[in-house]
């Protein structure tokens, strides 16, 4: 029988506990490490843990993306033990962070976990992803042990760090437009005197397009949450905002390019500010001027 390996979480919001919950329920004994109180005792049990899945804040702020709580908890892995970033954090990310700590195995491997659903999505993928920071024996075989201690999934991929980075960024991006056309159909229909639940329904039999986010109005899913319009969340706003900033800076010749994630971005806000929903997460990204992406004119 092989020995299972020994299993270490950081943070405990609502990403890293519910995957160390489901690991709980697959037989596992993980240690988990967060701030809080009840799991703060443990900092010096994780160096021990074969894998390690770090899941801890990576803010956007109106000083930009930060990633500085991600490089300072991957000290705490044990050298020769390998690092799982599950949180959000942009291309290049996890190669510098190997570069940081040379010792140490550093893997990205993207959740995909909504707030209202995030035990059922722990515990069901659709999709394991895991990217190595080069293509070698040593992280192809890194990454093969963290597929094999994850729940099933019919799609499984190891690619690189960079893809990995992406396909999360993507993802998320993809979601964050489709609610902003569901919302513009929406006051479209409205004003032709057509019912939006009848569209919405037939929209979502299209395979090519699907059910998820094509509700108007609803609750981002977090303790607290109002219901309102507009792509919400700890992810989307943060998200989508890093993505914009990043698009500037690789494409800065690309004006129309950046100028759809400006528009997208300000109909966004717009959505959000005038339903009130979640204004303590737009004001964390975006200060007290949510409505900074609709200027054009950089």
């Amino acid at each position: 029988m092989v020995e299972k390996p020994t299993i270490g979480f950081i943070g405990q919001g609502f990403i890293g506990k519910n995957y160390a919950n489901d690991f709980e329920r697959r037989g596992y004994e993980p240690v988990r490490y967060a701030r809080s109180e009840v799991y703060s005792q443990n900092k010096e049990k994780i160096s021990s843990s074969d894998i390690v899945f770090v899941a801890v804040p990576t803010p956007t702020t109106e000083k930009g993306f930060d990633d500085s709580i991600v490089r300072s908890v991957v000290a705490l892995v044990g050298e020769g033990n390998i690092a799982v970033i599950k949180s959000t954090v942009l291309p290049g990310t996890t190669e510098s962070i190997q570069k940081q700590y040379p010792n140490k195995i550093i893997l990205h491997s993207p959740e995909f976990l909504a707030e209202a659903t995030a035990s059922h999505n722990a515990s069901n993928p659709e999709r394991n992803i895991v990217g190595v920071p080069e293509r070698s024996g040593k992280y192809e075989e890194a990454a093969k042990k963290v597929l094999a201690v994850l729940p099933e999934a019919p799609f499984n991929l190891i690619c690189t760090s960079r893809e990995s980075e992406i396909i999360k960024y993507a993802g998320n991006a993809f979601l964050y437009l489709k609610v902003i056309f569901a919302n513009i159909m929406h006051d479209l229909a409205e004003k032709e005197g057509a019912d939006w639940q009848v569209i919405q329904g037939a929209i979502a039999a299209d395979p090519r397009i699907g059910g998820s986010h094509l509700r108007v109005k609803h609750s981002s899913g977090h303790e607290g949450a109002k219901e309102g319009r507009g792509a919400g969340g700890h992810c989307f706003i943060k998200d989508f905002a890093a993505l914009r900033t990043l698009y500037a800076e690789c494409l800065p010749d690309d004006k129309k390019g950046l100028n759809v994630l400006k528009a997208l971005e300000c109909k966004n806000n717009d959505l959000l500010v005038s339903s009130r929903k979640d204004s303590d997460l737009l004001e964390g990204v975006y200060g007290k001027n949510a409505m900074s992406p609709c200027d054009f004119s950089s």
